[in-house]
């Protein structure tokens, strides 16, 4: 095995780089964040790495501490990774270069967001002012995927999975989710195509769609 690169400086910057500074290490963090996946998963969330990239991005970030694998008991009895304690304390520097990166341009091209990639979008954007006095759960499904948001204290919380007696449920795609966002598309529209749905108090979606704030472009 090749050995890995690194800067050779004492900073801790550098150092941190050194364990999560190569191409793809940091969006796979960003794709575990919510919790274990499979290979196959994170494929899924990353389409434009090669299987043998992301296998050999998996294996030194297991080296470094930052992820490991297990075995999901029977039935499933499916090898997953997931972030360590370690690992899990770059979510907030994920959000924060998330936060940052809202300002820049968009890629060329039609590449999408995926249903993880979405729900960390907003926790980048998340605006905690928006949310005073607001506490609600809601059940977000995007593509198929569940799940759960708990928005109370000004924090927002997310987790995979369905939520207990939600407020509301909301079931579209990413792509509509961010033009019902951002880009101008009106949430009654978006209902009467059939391409939002909303089961459970239409008011505490449309407040929830106000606690994002893209930042402006530098």
């Amino acid at each position: 095995m090749a050995k890995k690169r690194t800067y050779g400086d004492p900073c801790g910057i550098a150092r941190a780089l050194d364990v999560v500074g190569e191409r793809w290490a940091l969006l796979v963090v960003r794709e575990l964040l919510l919790g274990p996946k499979r290979f196959t998963d994170l494929r899924t969330g990353l389409p434009h790495v090669s299987p043998d990239v992301l296998a050999q991005r998996l294996r030194e970030l297991e080296q470094d501490g930052v992820v490991r694998r297990r075995t999901l008991a029977p039935p499933a009895g499916s090898k997953v990774y997931e972030l360590t304690e370690r690992g899990r304390e770059l979510e907030p520097v994920i959000l924060a270069l998330g936060r940052w990166g809202s300002a820049e341009p968009f890629p060329p091209g039609d590449a999408r967001l995926g249903p993880d990639s979405t729900v960390i979008a907003l926790l980048t954007v998340f605006n905690p002012a928006a949310a005073d006095g607001l506490d609600a759960t809601y059940e977000l499904r995007l593509d198929g995927q569940v799940f759960r948001a708990r928005v109370a204290d000004g924090r927002l919380d997310f987790a995979r999975g369905t939520a207990d007696d939600p407020d509301a449920t909301i079931e579209t795609d990413p792509g509509t989710l961010a033009t019902v966002l951002w880009h101008g598309r009106k949430l009654a529209e978006a209902e009467r195509s059939g391409d939002f749905e909303i089961d459970g108090s239409r008011s505490a979606v449309t407040r929830f769609l106000r606690l994002f704030q893209v930042p402006k472009s530098a």
